[in-house]
């Protein structure tokens, strides 16, 4: 079964390898952690602290693939224990109708398998016209944690890095007040 992690990360349209190095060549400086495949919050929750450092300054996120009543497809990136009422998320962004995309157009769009959406999904998803919302939380961060396209990874980035790494490719941020 092919799943979220680097073990296959060669059938996905960027690999991880090839992000970590777009990453270095652009000068970006991470920290970058090996753990378990996390596929959800309460799996994150099990390395925080240890395989993954935590602690104050650190931000993890949770990420949401969603799709509008248009059809136009959003990234939405919040802290991991934000609580997220769809329709009042929708109302917040000026969308109505959001629903989780499927694993299908996750592909297709993102470039990524359930379980391994980040911002870093934006190097396909900035192309293929997806729209990034992040939570302002974010900002005030000295380091978010994000996959790299794999749930067997997580790198630590100061989000001024990250901004820079989403406008070269093109992303542009809507920021969601808390």
């Amino acid at each position: 079964m092919v799943d979220a992690t680097s073990a296959f990360q060669d059938s996905l349209p960027v690999s991880s390898d090839d992000l970590l190095a777009q990453m270095r060549a652009a000068g970006v400086e991470f920290e970058l952690y090996e753990h378990i495949p996390l596929r959800t919050v309460e799996d994150a929750k099990t390395v925080q602290g240890g395989a993954v450092p935590g602690g104050p300054g650190r931000i993890d996120i949770k990420n949401f693939y969603l799709r509008d009543r248009k059809k136009r497809n959003h990234l939405v990136v919040l802290e991991q224990d934000r609580e997220v009422d769809l329709k009042a998320l929708g109302a917040q962004m000026g969308v109505a109708g959001l629903s989780f995309g499927s694993a299908d157009r996750l592909m297709e769009f993102l470039g990524v398998r359930p379980g391994a959406v980040s911002p870093l999904s934006m190097v396909n998803g900035a192309g293929t016209g997806v729209q990034l919302w992040m939570d302002a939380a974010v900002k005030a961060a000295d380091f978010v944690h994000a996959h790299p396209l794999v749930n067997d990874r997580t790198v630590a980035i100061r989000p001024g890095d990250l901004e820079s790494l989403l406008a070269g490719w093109g992303a542009d941020i809507s920021w969601l007040e808390p």
